[in-house]
């Protein structure tokens, strides 16, 4: 039986300038949902009950975004297992912006809400 060798990592990492590229488009995506959310908050149209499901989803999914910026900025992002886990909570969080965007957009189209995002 051959033991692990002593300077040898057990568990695999990553390469810093990979992550940083991921942490780069993380960020940019994450600035386009918060300029969402912010541009649609400023909207000076009255609000209304069903305007509140859009926002709710909208904000989880801006969370978990926030949430995986702050994984890929810590110093144990670099291990493979734990950059893997952020990727997939990042890509959930996008898939819940994007079911939020378009909630208020049916919203719109079908005049159910008050917040109007197409004019």
């Amino acid at each position: 039986m051959s033991e692990p060798e002593p300077d040898s990592d057990p568990e695999e990492k990553i390469d810093s300038t990979f992550r940083n590229g991921s942490l780069t488009a993380a960020g940019i995506i994450l600035g386009f949902s918060l300029n969402f959310i912010g541009r649609w908050l400023s909207n000076p149209n009255d609000w209304s009950r069903i305007d509140i499901i859009p926002m709710v989803v909208l904000t989880v999914g801006i969370a978990i975004q926030v949430k995986v910026m702050a994984d890929l900025l810590a110093r144990d992002s670099l291990i493979a297992a734990k950059y893997d886990r952020s990727r997939r909570l990042f890509l959930i969080g996008l898939i819940i912006v994007a079911v939020g965007i378009g909630i208020a957009l049916l919203n719109d189209i079908l005049g159910l809400g008050s917040m109007q995002m197409l004019g």
